[in-house]
């Protein structure tokens, strides 16, 4: 029996230490299942999990599936959810989730952001992060059931936030000289290891692995400006869904007719590969999907727009914005998945979409939380707000006493060469921690005569808790001037 038929590994791939759990959805039926065992020799052991839509297979750590490509698959699926055991710590590395990364001329990683890594605040019961996510999973679990009844989307939310390069790049079609790849950008490990900056680094081998719809969440990591809005670490959701001819047609009349692939020419609407009538059906679904997500979480009456843009990995492409409190806001983005990555995964018989959106900016908009440093704070007049009894009970976040702020200036002469805006915004991160709420850059100055450049910097300072003295902040300060011409070969102006 074809895996693809198989509705399989239904909800997330979780891991332990005693063993690893990979749950999965009921099959078509008890013929199709032992079909499986019999065909693929899958260890299986029923477990009853409470829930409101379906019971669960619970598979032995010793999982022998091999779906679209026999063997080397596999190991990938393993890769997803576990890693070496913990071995003596060799020379010039550090550890993350047991695993031992040699330093080299990539590794920008910073402690302050090691420290977040294995958070998982979607994960944590009542966060609103957890509640945007849940409501977003209860949706896809009630309204897109395969013919038996069970939930279509598996669901990952605890994949390791490491991956490789390969990974978060390579198998997503993005060039080896494309922008997105920057050390300024993103955070490294090292040369060949990095954490994930979106959670698109899965896609390629959870299709190997034999699935045909899924979502997966989780914390992403992207080098960026400080303000309310960005945080280094952030959070979001993917989903994927592919097709087969059958399935794309199947509600059209003479769709017997009709083929989703061919040899054209790409166009501003539709890919080389692709015909125009399967891209359109495509197009059609993936909006109808998404708009239904939003009026999930919104309301009726929501305003909806999309706007083409670009991704390397889907073609055609479109982002959509809502219209909240009078102003239209960017909230995901999204496309027909590029056939060439279809096609290394394993599924050449089949034609999908993919998206993906972040979880802080839903729950901003939809909470009124005013600044992305709330979302780690452990203040519990933070926390009780979202001690709800139910995912869908409506929340409105109500301000915690604002204190005031203390706002500090540095101005330094920046090298010729070698100077990143964003190693500098690190460099504050790492010294002031979340007692950082903003750095602006508020005056850039050529000298006319040395033709050196001065970057003139407003840091602003405001604990979310308490009211910061001066002389803490002076502290900080110092320190951040002191290393940064340390580190960053500036002159300082101070």
């Amino acid at each position: 029996m074809p895996l693809e038929r198989i509705s399989a590994l239904k909800t997330g791939a979780k891991s332990s230490t005693d063993n690893q759990v990979i749950h999965a959805g009921v099959w078509e039926n008890l013929q199709s299942i032992q079909a499986a065992v019999d065909k693929w020799q899958v260890q299986l052991t029923i477990m009853r999990i409470p829930c409101k839509f379906f019971s669960y297979l619970r598979f032995q750590k010793s999982l022998q599936l091999q779906p679209r490509d026999a063997g080397e698959n596999i190991k990938q699926l393993r890769g997803i959810t576990s890693g070496p055991s913990a071995r003596e710590k060799p020379s010039d590395s550090f550890e993350l989730f047991g695993k031992f990364y040699s330093r080299d001329d990539y590794t920008n990683v910073t402690s302050k952001i090691l420290s977040k890594v294995g958070k998982s605040l979607q994960n944590q019961r009542n966060h609103p992060l957890w509640l945007i996510k849940e409501r977003i999973k209860d949706h896809f679990y009630t309204h897109y059931l395969n013919r038996n009844k069970n939930p279509l989307f598996s669901v990952y939310d605890n994949l390791s936030p490491v991956v490789t390069t390969e990974q978060n790049f390579d198998s997503l079609l993005i060039p080896p000289d494309h922008a997105s790849r920057r050390k300024g950008d993103n955070f490294y490990l090292n040369q060949t290891n990095m954490l994930r900056a979106h959670t698109s680094a899965h896609q390629h081998e959870l299709i190997r692995a034999g699935l045909n719809a899924f979502l997966v969440v989780g914390d992403v990591y992207r080098r960026d400006e400080i303000d309310s809005s960005h945080y280094p670490v952030f959070h979001q959701m993917e989903g994927v869904r592919l097709f087969s001819k059958h399935e794309l047609f199947a509600n059209v009349q003479n769709g017997e007719e009709l083929c989703i692939f061919e040899k054209g020419r790409r166009t501003p609407y539709k890919q080389e590969i692709h015909t125009l009538e399967a891209v359109k059906l495509l197009e059609f679904d993936l909006k109808q999907t998404l708009k239904k997500v939003m009026t999930h979480l919104f309301g009726k009456g929501l305003e909806i727009r999309w706007v083409d843009c670009y991704f390397p990995f889907t073609h055609p492409s479109f982002e959509m914005e809502i219209k909240f409190q009078g102003e239209w806001m960017e909230v995901l983005g999204c496309g027909i998945t590029e056939q060439q990555l279809v096609n290394s995964a394993g599924a050449q018989d089949r034609i999908g979409y993919a998206f993906g959106l972040g979880l802080e900016r839903l729950a901003m908009i939809l909470y009124g939380i005013p600044d992305i440093r709330l979302f780690w704070s452990e203040d519990e007049r933070f926390s009780k707000q979202f001690q709800v009894t139910h995912i869908d009970q409506k929340v409105t976040f109500q301000p915690l006493s604002k204190y005031p702020p203390l706002v500090n200036d540095i101005s330094f002469w920046i090298p010729k060469e070698g100077y990143e805006k964003n190693d500098f915004y690190d460099l504050v991160r790492n010294i002031g921690g979340d007692l950082v709420e903003k750095v602006s850059l508020i005056d850039y100055f050529t000298h006319p005569k040395t033709a050196k450049v001065s970057h003139c910097y407003r840091i602003t300072y405001r604990h979310m808790e308490r009211t910061l003295t001066q002389e803490e902040v002076r502290t900080i300060h110092r320190a951040i001037e002191k290393v940064t011409v340390e580190k960053m070969g500036v002159e300082g102006r101070f």
